[in-house]
């Protein structure tokens, strides 16, 4: 028989209350939702260079196949999709410009949709725009210039940075009487230097030609104490679309066999030398790997291989 004690009844009078409230109707988060959200920066050494990708614009888009893989057939689109879990209806596009600080230059590639993204991104990575002394433009579509001139359109972002792109993009643009690049490329001539295929806009970073996308689009290798990563720019534009199929044609490259054939090389080579690459619009940090997957290539996202110390 059981035993009742006082201390027994204090207790279970005690719990009254919670076992009534198990049953009463659902509590209510005091907190409300706050959306989506993301970083906007992530920041790793690479040898004795600290490199920092900056999340300076992301958007949610309508009807992908309008873009990715314009040449494939809806149901090879469709399949490809669903075996990576991806809708076919949407797409997230990434706006990736990256720092790299060498400890002589802090070197800016690219510059993002506007220089209001670019800076919010900057900011949370504790940099000021002044300290950047070199901005390097893979190519000069807008969502890489826009972010040259300040919200007046007249003043440089970038006050105190020389400027270096590759010499066949910049002369294409300069002809092709192009708003973006008349507003944002042409009032800073003067402080750009033209690189060709092999050259260096500062030690460690080399330029290399990938033409296709743009007519003088360039990736760079960036090298220090033994450690590479490739800054792929728009050579692949999304992660699965472009990767596993490269000879898919992208809506936004302008001689689409030669950027089918660049993708090719350049990821060809990547995957060779098993080195990390940046991509513009991968999704963020936009940092990862590729591996050979049958006539294309399998992205494989950098998890913590670059976060270690020592």
């Amino acid at each position: 028989m059981t035993t009742l004690t006082r201390r027994h009844a204090l207790l279970s009078a005690a719990a009254l209350p919670f076992a009534a409230s198990l049953t009463a109707s659902p509590a209510v988060a005091k907190a409300q939702p706050q959306g989506v959200s993301v970083p906007l920066h992530n920041r790793f050494k690479l040898g004795a260079f600290e490199v920092t990708t900056l999340l300076s614009g992301t958007r949610t888009g309508d009807k992908p196949q309008e873009t990715f893989g314009t040449n494939a057939s809806a149901e090879d689109f469709a399949a490809l999709s669903a075996a990576n879990f991806l809708p076919v209806d949407k797409s997230q596009n990434f706006f990736t410009p990256t720092l790299v600080n060498t400890g002589a230059e802090l070197v800016l590639f690219d510059t993002g949709l506007s220089a209001e993204g670019t800076l919010a991104a900057m900011t949370a990575a504790g940099i000021t725009p002044e300290q950047v002394d070199v901005v390097v433009l893979t190519h000069m579509h807008g969502d890489h210039i826009g972010g040259l001139m300040g919200a007046d359109g007249t003043t440089p972002t970038f006050a105190n940075a020389r400027y270096v792109t590759g010499a066949a993009e910049h002369n294409y643009w300069a002809g092709a009487a192009n708003e973006g690049f008349d507003k944002n490329v042409k009032p800073l001539n003067d402080k750009f230097t033209f690189l060709e295929d092999g050259g260096s806009p500062v030690s460690g970073i080399t330029a290399m030609a990938a033409f296709g996308h743009s007519p003088g689009h360039m990736v760079y290798v960036v090298e220090s104490n033994g450690q590479r990563l490739a800054i792929t720019a728009d050579t692949a534009n999304h992660y699965v679309w472009s990767l596993q199929k490269p000879e898919w044609e992208v809506r936004f490259d302008a001689d689409k066999a030669a950027a089918a054939a660049t993708r090719k090389q350049v990821f060809g080579m990547i995957a060779a030398d098993r080195i990390p690459f940046i991509g513009y619009h991968m999704p963020f940090p936009a940092l990862g790997f590729v591996e050979p997957l049958g006539d294309g290539f399998r992205y494989v996202p950098a998890s913590y291989q670059l976060m270690m110390e020592g």
